[in-house]
């Protein structure tokens, strides 16, 4: 909590108070995540407490969210309707329960996925590109993809040169799907499905998810530390908007009208 003063803040201070740099501070304002300082008769910026609050609310929605989405809902909290920057908020907070029910989702299905024997199988066993594609509701072109960046690798018919798919293979198709819906990009998977195919495939699953849990509840959190600099942000908007009453009161001035 900062104890400097509402208003006559220099950009050192509002800095210091976010833990940012001076030149990180000036380019929020520049790009709007901050109101337009004040400016002093020498040219001298100065920052109110409405500036402290949009920085803290950036640094948290950065962390929850990137860094792109917190300046947008940040200058929606100080420049557009209220109703308008809340379901900016309210989307924000749906994402990540999107995120961490499919997180869920995929933790179980990787556990009874690796779970499942591959032992005494017949070469009758093994799928087709068209027939996995089916089975996963993906298209042909997504296996070709992965199989492309190394994730999942089929056998080549030796007569028809056409893809087939082990049981072992299905089995990390099965897996790859349900990490890509949990979230994760091409480029971490090419690291990490290698290490799923050795014999400890179970355990290096639930790590790489629990490590996805930890960077969605980490995510939550910065979110809702946002919360009270932004309620701040609006708070502020509301009393600088709210109309001045500019009739005298007749009991304190006798009368006159």
């Amino acid at each position: 909590m900062t104890s400097l003063k509402s208003a006559g803040m220099r950009t050192a201070d509002v800095a210091r108070s976010v833990g940012y740099s001076v030149q990180q501070i000036r380019n929020l304002e520049r790009d709007g995540v901050l109101p337009p300082a004040a400016r002093t008769a020498t040219g001298y910026r100065t920052y109110g407490e409405v500036h402290l609050q949009c920085a803290l609310a950036y640094r948290a929605l950065a962390a929850a969210a990137g860094p792109i989405e917190a300046k947008n809902i940040v200058r929606v909290f100080h420049q557009c309707p209220a109703s308008q920057a809340l379901a900016l908020l309210d989307a924000a907070h749906a994402r990540l329960d999107k995120e961490r029910a499919e997180l869920g989702q995929a933790k179980e299905a990787a556990r009874a996925i690796s779970r499942e024997p591959i032992d005494d199988v017949r070469a009758s066993d093994s799928m087709s590109i068209s027939e996995l594609a089916t089975a996963l509701d993906v298209r042909p072109s997504t296996l070709r993809h992965w199989h492309a960046e190394g994730l999942v690798i089929p056998d080549c018919d030796p007569v028809r040169g056409t893809r087939r798919y082990t049981p072992t293979q299905v089995r990390d198709a099965r897996i790859v799907h349900q990490l890509r819906k949990a979230g994760y990009r091409i480029t971490p998977l090419r690291t990490l499905v290698p290490q799923l195919r050795n014999a400890h495939r179970s355990r290096d699953v639930e790590s790489v998810l629990a490590a996805r849990d930890a960077s969605i509840t980490a995510r939550s959190a910065a979110l809702l530390d946002s919360a009270s600099a932004l309620r701040a942000v609006l708070s502020l908007r509301e009393r600088t908007d709210r109309p001045e009453d500019s009739r005298e009161d007749p009991a304190r001035t006798g009368g006159a009208t």
